[in-house]
């Protein structure tokens, strides 16, 4: 006999009795359905002149939930492990089931479509939920291309990490938005600028990996790669002329109920990327080792007393010494020394301290070495393997 849903007429109400069979079926537990949602719920929009966008996408169909979320820009996707009794598909307010998801009393959450109606029982509570037609959720289709690349989670966070503080803000300036993927014989090279700083990180890959050219991938994108990418693992990702799609794996059977991997596919940005190459130094004249965490804590020391709008602190450089300085007319003056090995002339240039910070803040290297020229030259940040920082000064007095 098939389940049927019931529903009384309330009290002093002008509602009826109607009877209507269930088109979707299934439980899963409430920490994995939670979990689930919590990979895509990021990129839903509450203000849209879609409605549909934001809902999250659920269908179910051989022990799976398939849990979607889209803005037109990016698409995300994951599966989680349920007991489906009917498959089925519907699209529901995402924040509002999201909500209610985490709010339930039991440990399994039970969920029946009548319609475009969704009710949700855990333990005393229920709740009914309107939805919108799967049918009318933007379609999610893959790049066609069967060039891929695959690197280790905890590898593709760290070279993000390196250069996504670099990109722009200015929506402005769209292009630097992003981070540039871009692919070479034997080597894979990220870069992030916003006009004033570069960022650089590079590694090897086999010779015989299929994608080449390169790639601009929006800044929106990199912060959903960098939350989802976990510390083990695979990621794969696979691009052509309109969209990048990224496939991160899970660990299998883990208590998270995540099957499948989490998919990423979104839209890249369209133009031609700077050539970021022509401005880095071709040589330097200076070139001195400094220990990163020492100088990160003296530069945002000294910082402290800087002018609010400038962010200017001052490197002088001297016979095996650094001293960093900085001052206003608010707050005064700070001056402290670093003993370094340099026997070369007294320099001194001045830098945004913000842009001096970044860098050695998310290295994981307790050395690095900064190259320098003049006062009117940009600095480098160097790594001993494959990183690289371009920082442009500012004009002193």
């Amino acid at each position: 006999m098939k389940s049927q849903l019931v529903i009384l007429p309330q009290k002093n109400s002008n509602n009826f009795h109607y009877f209507s069979e269930f088109i979707m079926k299934f439980s899963v537990e409430k920490s994995v359905f939670t979990n689930g949602l919590q990979q895509v719920l990021s990129i839903v929009e509450q203000r849209t002149i879609m409605p549909i966008l934001s809902n999250v996408l659920l269908e179910c169909v051989d022990g799976k939930l398939k849990i979607v979320a889209t803005n037109l820009d990016i698409a995300i996707t994951c599966q989680v492990r349920a007991d489906v009794e009917l498959p089925g598909k519907i699209t529901l307010p995402a924040k509002k089931l999201a909500a209610i998801v985490r709010s339930l009393p039991g440990d399994t959450v039970s969920a029946e479509l009548s319609g475009t109606r969704m009710q949700i029982s855990s333990g005393r509570s229920n709740f009914q939920i309107m939805g919108l037609a799967a049918e009318d959720f933007p379609n999610t289709t893959e790049p066609h291309t069967t060039a891929r690349m695959q690197l280790q989670q905890s590898e593709m966070a760290r070279m993000l990490k390196s250069v996504s503080f670099s990109q722009s803000s200015d929506d402005n300036r769209y292009i630097l938005n992003s981070v540039y993927f871009c692919f070479e014989p034997g080597k894979l090279t990220f870069a992030a600028t916003d006009g004033r700083r570069l960022s650089l990180v590079s590694k090897a890959i086999g010779e015989n990996a299929s994608a080449s050219g390169g790639v601009i991938v929006p800044s929106k994108t990199i912060r959903e790669i960098e939350r989802l990418l976990g510390s083990k693992g695979d990621v794969s990702f696979a691009f052509d002329g309109r969209q990048i799609v990224f496939l991160i794996s899970v660990e299998k059977d883990g208590k998270d109920g995540l099957i499948d991997g989490i998919k990423i596919i979104s839209k890249i940005v369209e133009g031609n990327y700077p050539n970021f190459r022509q401005i880095i130094p071709k040589e330097a004249e200076n070139r001195v080792k400094i220990d990163r965490q020492l100088a990160l804590e003296c530069i945002q020391r000294v910082a402290i007393v800087a002018n609010d709008q400038k962010n200017l602190v001052k490197l002088h450089f001297t016979e095996n010494a650094l001293e960093v300085s900085a001052e206003s007319q608010e707050y005064g003056s700070a001056h402290e020394k670093i003993a370094i090995v340099y026997g070369g002339k007294s320099v001194e240039i001045a830098f945004n301290h913000a842009f001096l910070c970044d860098p050695l803040k998310v290295l994981a290297q307790d050395e690095v070495f900064f190259e320098f020229k003049d006062e009117l030259s940009a600095g480098v940040f160097k790594t001993l393997d494959d990183f690289l920082y371009v920082v442009m000064p500012l004009r002193m007095g």
